[in-house]
């Protein structure tokens, strides 16, 4: 089937129950922050719609094949948090082919690169980030197809799809425990060990340090913490010469760190810390929303978030035609709302073409997020702390089957219940 060629006359949009606010930014001083880019709705109102356009925009789709052959047509009610993360990942692409800079236009459909990335998440079991792959690769997470996902399990699922995505060659970590490990992701990014994790430079300097720190305090084992991070730990030179480590090549890196800001809500010590991170440059944005109402958050204005909705029901279209009209997978104006009206389970997304992304990455998240004493987002730590298992990265040795899978009859909304609490 062909793209339509006017999507507005086409195709069929329904809605959720509620206001679906398309509106555009007020005039005001306020700085307005998409992606990491600054902008003034004063002077660059136009920019500013140009940027929020040239986002991959997913929706629910109806009519695309059964999943499973048996299951879901459509995914309205239960796919907004896969949608979203596919949004997301989408941005991670567009800066590792296109560039942050990049901008859509009618006539982009012809830039081979942005079809690739397009066709990668069409609704069809072959694409690789197809809403059909989200939901059966959930399986392993433990979510039936069908079945709502929080931010966790949707960074999860797409760790384990992107390694098959050999073009893009990106590697994606999950922090988890409010904690960001810098040597395990500079494992993951830097090391060619393949399976064979025994052989990582970076791992194996990390166990000599460790050791050495065990020999130290014998009847003793201090955890590094927030504050330590904040000062000298970070700022040492490593431990091991740079020289013993393999460098090989960096592999660019998605990192989630998800998240939960509150107990039922979003607790307000965490609000300028949210901003500062939704501010830097290599920000692709926050996956989250309202209790099982799942939007991409893109940035903020004062005391608003910005995002991007799926919430809107369009029928399927597919990528056989090399003449594609694509207008349905871009929105022309983004939404906004409160802060502190966000649930506070959510997990923040940032990319980094090379290392030293990641090192200026760490350095501001140092500065301005993680040496907050009393309301650290989460913690940045150089080596994994001692009482910690080793860090195993994800390889295709470890993947599940996703054609294993249940589907259920009904959409069923849950909470991720797999955070650990942020203390305040």
């Amino acid at each position: 089937m062909a793209y339509f060629e006017d999507p507005i006359s086409d195709a069929t949009f329904t809605y959720e129950s509620g206001p679906l606010s398309y509106t555009d930014f007020p005039h005001t001083d306020e700085p307005v922050f998409i992606l990491g880019e600054q902008y003034s709705v004063l002077y660059d109102l136009a920019e500013i719609r140009d940027d929020v356009t040239s986002r991959l925009w997913f929706t629910y789709r109806r009519g695309f094949p059964n999943i499973g052959g048996t299951g879901p047509s459509c995914d309205t009610g239960w796919g907004c948090m896969l949608r979203c993360g596919q949004m997301m990942l989408a941005q991670a692409l567009v800066n590792r082919h296109l560039g942050r800079g990049w901008r859509w236009h009618s006539s982009s459909s012809k830039d081979e690169r942005y079809r690739r990335i397009l066709e990668m998440f069409m609704d069809k079991k072959s694409s690789y980030f197809s809403i059909h792959q989200i939901a059966s690769m959930g399986v392993s997470e433990g979510k039936t197809v069908g079945q709502w996902f929080g931010p966790n399990t949707v960074a999860q699922v797409l760790k384990k799809l992107v390694v098959y995505d050999e073009w893009s060659s990106l590697a994606v970590h999950v922090a988890m425990d409010n904690s960001v490990i810098m040597d395990d992701i500079k494992c993951l990014c830097k090391c060619k060990h393949g399976d064979d994790l025994g052989k990582c430079s970076i791992r194996q300097g990390s166990k000599r340090h460790q050791a050495g720190q065990r020999r130290q305090d014998r009847d003793y084992i201090s955890f590094t913490t927030s504050s330590d991070t904040s000062s000298s730990a970070l700022n040492s030179p490593p431990e091991h010469s740079p020289r013993s480590v393999d460098l090989g090549t960096w592999k660019p890196l998605l990192l989630f760190i998800p998240l939960r800001l509150g107990l039922t809500d979003t607790n307000v010590v965490y609000v300028e810390s949210l901003k500062k991170c939704l501010s830097l440059k290599q920000s692709i944005g926050m996956i989250g929303g309202k209790p099982n109402h799942a939007h991409w958050f893109i940035g903020y204005m004062g005391d608003e978030l910005v995002y991007l909705d799926p919430h809107t029901t369009q029928m399927v279209v597919e990528a056989d035609d090399i003449n594609i009209s694509d207008e349905s997978y871009h929105c022309q104006y983004s939404s906004r709302m409160k802060i502190l009206d966000l649930d506070p389970s959510i997990a923040l997304g940032f990319y980094c073409s090379t290392e030293a992304d990641f090192e200026d990455l760490c350095g501001d998240l140092r500065q301005f997020v993680t040496n907050r004493q009393t309301s650290a987002m989460f913690e940045l730590h150089k080596e994994r702390p001692l009482h910690w298992p080793p860090y195993e990265p994800y390889t295709l040795k470890a993947t599940a089957n996703p054609k294993e899978y249940d589907v259920v009859d009904k959409p069923a909304c849950d909470s991720d219940d797999d955070f650990e609490i942020v203390d305040y």
